[in-house]
């Protein structure tokens, strides 16, 4: 896993359900997060392709991170739409994807993943909207 110069270091991406998942970080940075997963007959659905929850998990979980890792120390992050497209049908082998941010606002950021196959073709597509959750006295509120 990588850093830039200059950016806040990463969140943890360790958690127990990417390792579920088998998610591996590549990339993590403010401005772009990537990653692969190698499909496993375990997150097929009934008739032997990879879940469509797994694309709607690659992409939650990679805009998160991304959108986490870029509001830093201000606050943390929560995603309150996830719209994930499925292009193509996919088996086996390695997946690879990428974050990379549309929009970055005080209060939401939006955020576009692609995951492409190992033959590099394109087979699902989503964007995440992420409502930011400010660290401050104001918002906190009491209870």
């Amino acid at each position: 896993m990588s850093t830039t110069e200059g950016q806040p270091p990463p969140v943890v991406v360790t958690d127990n359900f990417i390792k579920l998942l088998g998610l591996e970080f590549d990339e993590v940075t403010a401005d772009r997060v990537t990653a692969r997963l190698t499909v496993r007959p375990e997150l097929h659905q009934p008739f032997g392709i990879l879940h469509g929850g797994v694309h709607c998990s690659i992409v939650e979980t990679l805009a998160s991170v991304a959108g986490a890792v870029w509001l830093g120390d201000d606050g943390h992050v929560v995603g309150v739409a996830n719209q994930t497209d499925f292009l193509r049908a996919v088996r086996s082998g390695e997946l690879h994807a990428e974050a990379l941010p549309v929009h970055r606002g005080r209060s939401q950021q939006l955020w576009a993943v692609q995951i492409w196959d190992q033959d590099g073709r394109l087979v699902a597509r989503g964007q995440l909207r992420l409502q930011n959750i400010r660290s401050t006295p104001d918002l906190a509120g009491s209870g």
